[in-house]
């Protein structure tokens, strides 16, 4: 049991906790949610021991073992899955502790060595090592190469990795989903169901929320509130606590007031009754985003379109993907690609067929872009939904085939690699006034202003801000142009609950056309009208929601990890196959040879016991032994044989385990 009792925690001159009072109980999976800078992160440092308390105690078992996600990845030339293994720290002290008795030939303690990597699991490390892995979205490829040889969110993925990985009795989780996919969050919200220990998760993606906690801790004011139920059960019990005032209730009826006069507008008229549809599915989901959003200090809205040509854009036969090297001036470069694109031109009118140095990641890419479409991209990690994204936009040109687009075409396109080509050395206002050079500066303030950037944040350089101010910033820099195309790649990394929602509420009642990556599935449900799968290098449409979207995930891609771990790939080729069993053999020696060894070690104990049970059986069996005289010695040989009798059945109980754990990995040997 967690109990913090009236506790304080204060950082530098800021206090973030005072008298704040928590229980949870031993197996709950808790939502930690609060503003940001709240102090979220700190309590979780607390709870780690790597802060003090200001005031008040924390308390939980001394004997828990506490998992959490390490921040930094070193560029280590370690195998990524040796790397996740890492994370259980007990089994590889054990593993040193035997390499050193092995190298000093101390037999005895050899095997409680293995005994103990017995009862911590050591021979099937690997396996579980690798099934983590494969969730997260690594191949078995990737599994072998360095850690230093992946990327800042991949290091993540292989840090996150080795938590799961460490046996624990609490494990705290701090935006586990920021760097996954939407197919390994829900790999990881399927993991996570099954954990056994004490959760606690920070994290801004509710439907994640909802679907892993049963119990929210909402840090607010200094204080810690606890609420039973998932993070939707946690809005209508804090609306209900909240009693909100009658501005903030206006505040909503003008949102509704909004997408009801569309709606009635719209909705005889054929040209717009889809998009009447998406606004009634919006408007009957005002409701669970009241809470948070009706107490939100910031929203915004985009504005409606001057012109959208029909159809928007056309692909016909393209083939998405690389070109190596890329050509002389190709793609687009400055500060102004990173936001939106008006009247683009065709990127490249008769491109020539995919030739050598061509890396195709889809092929015939047929897709034609409606005015009002609303689509939500699915696909697994490394699918190529970004591909195709960036070849709508034009930064990536098609390798094959033909992109038009229509005359007046505005396109507003938001991917997260983007916000690192804003001036880091500039400020907000900088940034707006780039795109719009003869509006007065009050009239970009003002605008700023209703983005949260006012004041001398608005003209300051932008290099301190936080990743969800920048992402803040990019939208606002969409909004400006009014696109009439959106092109939206994961948009809510590292935005928080209420810039999640006021992005959501916006692009609901966005008039032009929608194209979404996202792993936030309330975002999607919400905004999003239909999905296409870009999945097998090809585009095609998904004929169902998300849950059919998950099971089809699970049918799929994340059938059977453990046995995805064991055969990587398919054995068609003959050589293939061979080269894979021989893989197989070598995994299973190396599984092997420990239990060998301690057959070997077990063998040796009990011909040992067995040779002094002979000598005591021998000497009570003499019966000179039974004189007056030996009463003691009878007693102490008595006992001896006794001792010797159940240490004999332990040991010969060790070694039938161990016998059929060799028979069964030897069944497993290919032949």
């Amino acid at each position: 049991m967690i109990r913090l009792l009236s506790l304080t925690l204060i950082r530098g001159v800021k206090p973030l906790l005072e008298s704040a009072d928590l229980t949870l109980n031993p197996g709950e999976k808790v939502g930690l949610i609060g503003a940001n800078g709240s102090g979220k992160s700190s309590l979780f440092s607390l709870l780690r021991g790597e802060l003090h308390a200001d005031g008040g105690d924390a308390d939980f078992p001394a004997g828990w073992r506490v998992a959490h996600v390490a921040q930094e990845t070193p560029a280590l030339e370690r195998a990524a899955v040796d790397y996740a293994i890492d994370g259980d720290t007990a089994l590889r002290r054990l593993e040193a502790e035997l390499a050193e008795a092995e190298a000093i030939h101390d037999g005895h303690r050899i095997g409680a060595l293995h005994a103990a990597l017995h009862d911590a699991d050591a021979y099937t490390a690997r396996a579980r090592a690798e099934t983590l892995l494969i969730g997260l979205g690594f191949s078995m490829e990737q599994m072998r190469r360095p850690v230093a040889g992946f990327s800042g969110g991949w290091r993540m993925r292989l840090n996150l990795a080795q938590a799961l990985m460490c046996p624990s009795d609490l494990l705290l989780l701090d935006e586990p989903t920021n760097h996954l996919d939407l197919d390994a969050i829900l790999w990881l919200e399927d993991w996570l169901k099954r954990y056994p220990g004490t959760l606690i998760i920070i994290s801004h993606d509710r439907d994640f929320l909802d679907g892993v906690v049963n119990v929210i801790a909402h840090l607010d004011g200094k204080k810690l509130k606890r609420y039973g139920g998932n993070y939707s059960q946690f809005e209508v019990q804090r609306a209900i606590h909240l009693a909100l005032g009658q501005a903030a209730f206006e505040k909503q009826k003008r949102e509704r007031d909004h997408l009801q006069s569309f709606i009635d507008r719209f909705k005889a008229k054929a040209s717009k009754a889809k998009q009447a549809q998406s606004r009634m599915k919006m408007l009957a989901k005002m409701e669970e985003l009241a809470p948070i959003h009706a107490a939100a200090s910031f929203s915004f809205e985009f504005r409606e379109p001057e012109r959208a040509p029909n159809p928007l854009l056309v692909m016909e036969g393209v083939a998405a993907g690389y070109s190596l090297p890329s050509p002389s001036g190709g793609g687009a470069g400055g500060e102004g690609a990173t936001v939106a694109k008006k009247d683009a031109s065709l990127p490249h009118p008769n491109p020539p067929p995919v030739g050598e140095g061509a890396k195709p990641v889809l092929r015939g890419l047929n897709l034609t872009l409606q005015a009002g479409q609303r689509i939500g991209l699915l696909g697994v990690n490394g699918a190529g939904k970004s591909t195709l994204i960036k070849t709508l936009v034009g930064d990536l040109p098609p390798l094959a085939g033909e992109v038009r687009q229509g005359k007046g075409l505005a396109i507003g396109y938001f991917a997260q690699h983007q916000l690192e080509t804003l001036r880091p050395d500039q400020s907000a206002l900088w940034h707006l006034a780039r795109i719009a050079p003869t509006v007065r500066e009050q009239e970009l303030r003002d605008f700023l202003g209703g983005f949260n950037f006012s004041g001398d944040m608005a003209s300051s350089p932008i290099e301190p801000f936080s990743g969800g101010e920048k992402a803040r910033l990019a939208l606002a820099l969409i909004v400006w142009q009014r696109p009439n195309l959106l092109l939206l790649d994961e948009p809510t990394n590292h935005l928080d609950l209420e810039t999640r929602e006021a992005l959501t509420v916006a692009l609901a009642q966005f008039e032009g056309t929608l194209v979404l990556v996202s792993h936030d599935r309330h975002l999607l449900r919400a905004t999003t009208d239909e999905f296409m799968l870009v999945a097998e290098g090809g585009l095609k449409p998904f004929d169902g929601d998300l849950d059919d979207y998950r099971d089809w995930l699970f049918k799929t891609k994340l059938a059977k990890p453990a046995e995805t771990a064991e055969v990587a790939a398919p054995a068609v080729d003959r050589k293939e196959q061979k080269r894979l069993e021989a893989e197989l053999r070598q995994r299973l020696s190396v599984r092997k040879k420990p239990i060998e060894t301690r057959l070997r070690t077990l063998e040796a104990d009990m011909e040992r016991l067995n040779t002094r049970k002979t000598e005591v059986d021998s000497r009570l069996a003499d019966p000179a032994l039974y004189a007056e005289a030996n009463k003691e010695e009878v007693k102490r040989l008595l006992r001896d044989q006794a001792d010797l009798v159940a240490r004999l059945e332990e040991v010969e109980g060790q070694w039938l385990e161990q016998q059929e754990q060799l028979e069964t990995l030897l069944a497993e040997t290919p032949a």
